[in-house]
């Protein structure tokens, strides 16, 4: 019996020889653990792909949606802005010549203008500059500055004349008639355009209603 067999251990239990099998804690701990990683891995790789088809069958839509948002304009604490700072008739002074072969335009327009509540300053026959020289309707004319005031308001009163500006000193401007004038611009149609052109500017929030915002 070899010195390695335990008393009282024989036949199939003997041990015989100098070697003897090495006892070893089982690994399975370890393997669990590497198991488990990989599954965490492989479910992180497929949400990622999963969000990557979204993002693509979506167009991004959302993170887009944010970023519009996020860069949308505030709207104005007033709902709508101030009006246009134009000058009232009754603030104008309008000359009114006639540059037609016909007698009693001029006497005509202005009357009309001053029920309209235009102050009219000199009635008659225009320049020799514009006598007969004006093809269209009229012409509007005044200094540079009535470019964006005054005449602005007067051509209210007549459609489709034309706006020119001289160096004159004074506020006055002229209302020069021309061969095409007939009458002035019906006061109801007047009114209105006078009224389109002071009202008030759209509100910021319609424009942001306007972009999606």
């Amino acid at each position: 019996m070899s010195m390695l067999t335990p008393p009282g251990m024989g036949g199939n239990y003997r041990i015989t020889g100098d070697k003897y099998p090495r006892m070893r804690r089982p690994r399975r701990r370890g393997r669990l653990v590497i198991a488990i990683v990989a599954s965490v891995a492989a479910l992180s790789l497929v949400g990622w792909g999963t969000l990557q088809l979204i993002d693509v069958f979506t167009g991004g839509s959302t993170a887009t949606a944010s970023s519009a948002k996020a860069d949308c304009p505030t709207a104005s604490a007033s709902p709508t802005a101030a009006a246009k700072a134009l000058p009232a008739p009754a603030q104008i002074t309008v000359n009114v010549l006639n540059a037609t072969p016909r007698t009693g335009l001029a006497k005509q327009a202005a009357d009309e203008l001053k029920k309209r509540g235009f102050r009219i300053g000199d009635v008659g026959n225009a320049t020799k500059e514009y006598d007969k020289k004006i093809a269209g309707v009229g012409v509007l004319l005044g200094p540079k500055a009535s470019l964006d005031t005054s005449l602005p308001v007067l051509g209210t009163q007549l459609a489709h004349a034309e706006r020119r500006t001289d160096t004159r000193k004074d506020a006055t401007v002229d209302l020069i008639l021309g061969d095409e004038f007939t009458s002035l611009t019906g006061k109801a149609d007047a009114d209105k355009a006078l009224a389109a052109l002071t009202a008030p500017a759209p509100s910021t929030a319609k424009g942001d209603k306007k972009t999606g915002c």
